[in-house]
């Protein structure tokens, strides 16, 4: 996902902090970024191969260690599998994108001209201030003013997901 912090792939984006008009090309950044979020699956496969080859025939510390950190992974990402959480870009995230732009440029507009924009918490009206649709915004690979190692350790703890998270109140106990 470090890639997609390099200049080629933020020419149609604002800096950062600045909140997102939404177009065309920001439902296909969240394709992207949730076409790379799953290729890991590919991209792990592979020092995991080299980690058993290496414990079989090579240097065991270095091979367990391949071993373990791709298959520590591939486990975290297996998660959304068995109820854990789902991955910070989904298909649903990109259709509501695509639901609220389209709305914006039907009849039943919330103004005359509207201009929604992804901000933190939800999408809203630039114009009017109207909260179109509460989705905290996921990290959308965008070039941080933090730098790149802070950004990338930033990014390693998140792993995508947004800091901010406006439906903690609406999590339902079971037990009840």
């Amino acid at each position: 996902m470090l890639i997609t912090r390099t200049k080629g792939f933020n020419t149609t984006f604002p800096a950062h902090p600045e909140p997102i008009p939404l177009s065309p090309k920001l439902t296909q950044r969240v394709l992207h970024m949730r076409m790379i979020y799953w290729m890991g699956f590919v991209a792990s496969t592979i020092p995991l191969l080299f980690g058993l080859a290496s414990i079989k025939w090579g240097n065991a510390p270095f091979g367990f260690g391949l071993w373990i950190s791709s298959g520590w992974f591939i486990l975290s990402r297996m998660q959304t599998f068995v109820g854990g959480p789902k991955p910070p870009w989904t298909l649903e995230m990109a259709q509501k994108l695509q639901l609220v732009l389209d709305e914006a440029k039907s009849e039943s507009a919330c103004c005359i001209k509207p201009s929604p924009e992804w901000k933190m918490l939800s999408i809203s009206c630039n114009k009017c201030g109207k909260v179109l649709e509460k989705i905290p915004r996921p990290d959308l690979g965008r070039k941080r003013k933090d730098g790149f190692f802070a950004g990338g350790f930033r990014l390693l703890l998140t792993d995508g997901y947004p800091v901010i998270d406006n439906n903690l109140g609406d999590i339902e106990d079971s037990e009840e």
